[in-house]
């Protein structure tokens, strides 16, 4: 009879410790030679595109256990490239990003739902020293030896402070800016 109850138990203990693990989400990071992050703004009437070439993200995702998924994103600031090395300067400079003073930009989730297009969070951002919640919507497919996690926002700069002096007019410079991003993601070893 203490056999029989003792099998009984580890099985339950085998059954809850799968079960755990399934409703946990898998983590990866983005490989960054594949991965891009880019934003779009308007300068005179005109979209133009930049990237940030140096950022890392860390991603804990998985469709079925949105309550523990999380994406962790550090933005390099310095390596903005708007493919215009002027406007790259007025862009980290005191009045724009101010990379001197605020080299980094970072981006964490609070939450993640299932949408009917896929999925959509609500993370913090930090940019120029300013906190603010920044909604996404985005697409995940697993993929060989990894996932894709794919997908756009959109936030109005001067909320973050991003235009001082001459910049925070919105004549030459759009406030909303959209940010498009995809992601190769890679098993965390």
């Amino acid at each position: 009879m203490k056999k029989l109850a003792l099998a009984a138990t580890s099985t339950l203990i085998i059954a809850a410790a799968t079960a755990a693990a399934a409703e946990s989400a898998a983590s990866f990071t983005a490989a960054a030679e594949q991965s891009r992050l880019e934003f779009v703004g308007v300068q005179a009437g005109a979209e133009f595109k930049g990237v940030f070439h140096k950022f890392t993200a860390s991603v804990e995702f998985a469709p079925d256990a949105l309550a523990s998924s999380r994406i962790d994103v550090q933005i390099d600031m310095n390596s903005v490239d708007s493919m215009d090395k002027d406007r790259d300067s007025t862009i980290r400079s005191k009045d724009v990003f101010d990379v001197s003073h605020n080299p980094t930009a970072h981006y964490v989730t609070k939450s993640v739902t299932k949408t009917a297009t896929g999925f959509a969070a609500v993370g913090a951002l930090t940019l120029r020293g300013v906190t603010k919640d920044v909604p996404i919507e985005f697409q995940f497919a697993p993929a060989a030896g990894g996932a894709k996690l794919s997908g756009s926002a959109k936030l109005n700069r001067l909320d973050f402070g991003v235009g001082q002096g001459e910049w925070k007019s919105t004549e030459t410079i759009g406030d909303a800016v959209k940010i498009n991003f995809s992601l190769v993601l890679k098993p965390k070893t």
